[in-house]
């Protein structure tokens, strides 16, 4: 009798082992930073959406844009390879916390809404929102005042911080919200819309490429927007990375060289549609 019970001790102490042993790993493994995992598979996953110049597909089906380029160089310096997981804009935020991609990097602007459920690395750009408005629907509105009426009609993208300034400046505006850029744009184009909002240079470039049809109202943009990394909450050391990555590439000025191209630039059009 002595010898089963100290038998039936022993496997339930195997057990209780076991069970410790299992538990501290899944621990640790759930401890581990992304960065580590990222280093050990040799490829970093990115999530974005397409925003032009922040990403856009060349004429060979390639993205391209200062976002793309940012990433690749993120890859470059970590010694991995880059995966790009294409991710529509309203739901890039739920894709990151399920596991679908490791970061985003798609000129994602600081909000308090997003900071709750991801982590946000020191901005390594700056956007502003503006107004670009139909010639022949908006006629000569040239402030914001004069695009907050009922009769007013705004296009913005869901799910972006445009729709939010769009809510909070204009707020008596009807706003039509769209899911793609192009929609927008599209909107505009056909004079269904007074008006669009966006971040530039998006106004400034349409404004330039059919200038026939369009104008910028207002001098200045209305807001400057941080455009940061997401990553998932929790994981310091990757943050800590992220933020030195920024600081070394601004103080290089990498990261302006690289904005001024894309943004300021014309020599990367003939490579897109």
């Amino acid at each position: 009798m002595k010898s089963i019970r100290l038998t039936f001790l022993f496997f339930i102490l195997c057990i209780f082992a076991f069970s410790f042993s299992a538990t501290t790993a899944q621990a640790s493994e759930s401890n581990q930073s992304q960065l580590e995992t990222i280093l050990k598979r040799g490829t970093i996953k990115v999530g974005f959406d397409t925003f032009k110049p922040w990403a856009m597909k060349d004429k060979k089906g390639d993205y391209i844009g200062f976002e793309i380029e940012v990433a690749k160089k993120l890859a470059e310096d970590m010694g991995v390879k880059v995966e790009f997981v294409p991710t529509q804009w309203s739901g890039i935020i739920p894709a990151l916390l399920t596991g679908k991609f490791d970061i985003i990097i798609g000129g994602m602007s600081i909000t308090p809404q997003r900071n709750l459920k991801v982590n946000f690395s020191i901005p390594y750009e700056f956007s502003g929102m503006s107004i670009v408005a139909s010639k022949s629907k908006a006629g000569d509105r040239s402030t914001l005042a004069d695009f907050n009426t009922p009769d007013t009609k705004i296009a913005v993208r869901l799910g972006t911080t445009a729709a939010e300034a769009a809510k909070n400046f204009l707020p008596k505006a009807e706003k039509l919200y769209f899911a793609e850029e192009s929609q927008t744009i599209q909107e505009l184009l056909n004079n269904r819309v007074h008006a669009l909002v966006a971040s530039n240079p998006l106004p400034f470039n349409l404004a330039k490429e059919y200038a026939e049809q369009l104008y910028l109202p207002l001098d200045e943009d209305f807001t400057k927007e941080p455009i940061s990394f997401a990553v998932r909450k929790g994981d310091h050391d990757f943050l800590n990375w992220l933020d030195n990555w920024v600081r070394v590439n601004m103080s290089k000025g990498w990261l302006q060289n690289r904005y001024d191209y894309w943004f300021f630039s014309k020599e990367w059009e003939n490579q897109i549609q």
